[in-house]
């Protein structure tokens, strides 16, 4: 173990990804992960009620090792976080001594966190950059990326070029589309987030020159701006858009090169634009950790793959090599 002084100097003000439920330190109290107002005697003590661990989980076992306990964090994709949280929710019901939490913000944030160690498990919806080699990515489902507009739109699909043009300001009304005469509003996504980079590949754009009037973040929150725009046009997940469009959200989804966006297109492979939805953690995760990814990628969770409207998948997890 570090000798207390060690971990004074190697701790940051801020303990991020962790959760400490009802522990107060010395001039402080530790509220959702951070000190407030709290001193480097405090967070001393904190590392030590953590058990000087510098991962985020927190395990033990029995001496079988069949009895998991402690807790994991994962950040990341808005695409993966729900099918995350209620596999979480089942993985906790099998073992009630471990707390699962899930938090969002992107697939940039998710795979940062995993490889600084706040998170022990990333969550990103799309495939790891050669810069992130150093990473483990494990797929658990698979998903589209489809164009949604307005369901009282009227056009049925639209060309390769006729989307670039949108996307580049040089489209700027319905009608030129075959449309009603209205003005198009582009909704397009922030930076970090999956679902941009996948779109961006896709039609070959370069996101300087996309003329967006709405920027927005998750799935749904580009859902609910086209909803509420009948001239929108924007792009999400298609598990995200086929769950909302069957709870009756006006929205729609747009064929891709004559291909209608669906899940059963996503699975058959036929579908143009579609992508991995990942688990990613560093070399060396905990046990914890290790377990609930292969949970995740086993047939256990299936049934709950497909009824966030992804597409299972049966691949070897990398986490255990």
């Amino acid at each position: 173990m570090k000798s207390m002084n060690t971990l004074v100097f190697s701790l940051p003000w801020t303990v991020i990804g962790r959760t400490v439920i009802g522990r107060t330190v010395i001039g402080g109290t530790v509220i959702g992960g951070t000190v407030i107002g709290g001193t480097v005697i405090g967070l001393a003590l904190l590392a030590l009620s953590l058990g000087c661990s510098q991962n985020p989980s927190n395990v033990n076992a029995d001496a079988s090792g069949s009895k998991l306990s402690g807790r994991l964090t994962l950040t990341g994709s808005s695409t993966v976080a729900p099918l995350a949280m209620e596999i979480a929710r089942r993985f906790e019901q099998l073992h009630s001594g471990v707390r699962v939490d899930v938090q969002t913000g992107g697939s940039g944030k998710g795979i940062s966190d995993a490889h600084a160690g706040i998170a022990d498990i990333g969550m990103a919806s799309r495939s790891l950059k050669p810069d992130e080699a150093d990473l483990r990515s494990n797929q658990i489902a698979a998903d589209g990326v489809g164009l949604i507009v307005h369901s009282s739109n009227t056009v049925s699909e639209l060309t390769r070029q006729q989307v670039i043009a949108i996307y580049t300001n040089q489209l700027n009304n319905w009608k030129e589309v075959g449309g009603l005469d209205q003005e198009i509003t582009v909704v397009h996504k922030a930076e970090g987030r999956a679902t941009l980079e996948v779109f961006l590949e896709h039609f070959g754009i370069d996101n300087p020159t996309v003329k967006a009037d709405v920027i927005v973040g998750d799935n749904q929150h580009c859902v609910k701006t086209v909803a509420g725009a009948k001239g929108a046009i924007g792009y999400v997940s298609i598990g995200t858009a086929e769950a909302d469009i069957d709870a009756r959200v006006p929205i729609r989804l747009l064929p891709l090169d004559g291909i209608q966006a669906s899940s059963a297109n996503v699975a058959s492979g036929d579908f143009p634009m579609s992508r991995p939805l990942n688990l990613v953690t560093t070399e060396s995760p905990s046990q914890l950790a290790v377990a609930f990814v292969q949970f995740c990628q086993s047939a256990d969770v299936h049934d709950l793959v497909k009824s966030q409207y992804f597409v299972p998948v049966t691949s070897e997890s990398n986490v255990a090599k």
